[in-house]
């Protein structure tokens, strides 16, 4: 399978929040929700055909138990069978059980677990939110696609999806595209370390 990481940024690249303003208020957080008003139909069905290539969810133990108190109550969903049917995996080293079945618990060496997901046959283990965990596995290379949808807002505060001193990262550009709701949604493929270069008259 292939590992595709899906995140919600402002233009200032912060990953915090994006869904309502009591989501994560952790650090002090108090801009949430600043995804919302920038949705539309357009990139409601973008999601849903994103849905569609997924053969598996891993999430972080925060976004895990924000999904898996919601998505089983809302049945009349169109994406709630694919959330609520397919397998699910959490990175977590606290959780001992997980209701929202079906669901595995990694811990322990959570990189190499993935990376055994990853040799299974498949199309899309789709990570959502986690931004932690999105982190860890691509400074572990693991990481082959990136689907970031950024809302025209600067907040000015909140945890970053890339942050100083995290894991530098070589991006290729293979699809963009602007929703109604003014969302820039990019998606980039995974190519290794960053290529440098020299600008002036002889480069």
């Amino acid at each position: 399978m292939k590992l595709v990481v899906q995140e919600f940024l402002t233009l200032d690249g912060v990953s915090q929040g994006p869904g309502s303003p009591d989501e994560d208020t952790s650090d002090g957080f108090r801009a949430g929700g600043w995804f919302v008003p920038h949705l539309d139909e357009e990139f409601d069905r973008l999601v849903a055909s994103w849905l569609g290539e997924a053969d598996a969810f891993l999430f972080g133990r925060r976004t895990y138990q924000n999904f898996a108190r919601d998505w089983p109550k809302m049945t009349d969903h169109p994406s709630a069978p694919i959330l609520n049917g397919l397998p699910k995996y959490v990175a977590s080293r606290s959780l001992t059980e997980a209701a929202w079945n079906p669901t595995t618990i990694l811990s322990g060496d959570v990189p190499a677990r993935v990376a055994e997901l990853k040799r299974q046959p498949g199309r899309e283990l789709q990570i959502h939110g986690s931004a932690r965990l999105a982190q860890s596995l691509s400074a572990a290379g693991l990481v082959d696609t990136w689907r970031l949808v950024i809302a025209p807002v600067v907040v000015g505060q909140g945890r970053r999806l890339f942050p100083d001193g995290g894991a530098p990262a070589g991006l290729r550009l293979v699809g963009h595209r602007t929703t109604p709701g003014g969302l820039s949604v990019h998606t980039f493929e995974a190519t290794g370390l960053p290529d440098y270069g020299t600008y002036g008259p002889d480069a």
